[in-house]
């Protein structure tokens, strides 16, 4: 309808536009590299643990179950089940000890 020019030029770029689009771009970036998983740290930890869970129920649950059916075939009871969870007992503190040497970064204790 109107032939004329628009009230307002366009607005051309400005310095301290470019400088904040920089540090914007910057934060982005830092942001970024902070929230990017490790392979140390907590993650690491909670394999840790998870490792040590782990080992204490399987040698215990392990050597329970294994007693029960020493026992129950070989008419025993309560001895293979007492005897077998001794030793899974036994296995799943070994574990956790190897375990924990490992993590400790002591190659020199390792065996």
């Amino acid at each position: 309808m109107n032939d004329e020019k628009p009230a307002r030029e366009p607005i051309a770029e400005d310095a301290r536009i470019d400088a904040l689009e920089e540090r914007l771009k910057a934060v982005h970036e830092r942001e970024e590299q902070r929230n990017r998983p490790r392979g140390h740290g907590t993650d690491a930890n909670y394999r840790a643990a998870n490792r040590v869970l782990a080992d204490l129920l399987g040698g215990i649950l392990g050597g329970a179950v294994i007693g029960w059916v020493i026992d129950y075939f070989a008419g025993t009871s309560p001895w293979g089940l007492l005897v077998m969870l001794f030793l899974g007992i036994i296995v799943a503190f070994r574990n956790v000890f190897r375990s924990a040497r490992t993590t400790s970064g002591n190659p020199s204790d390792q065996s």
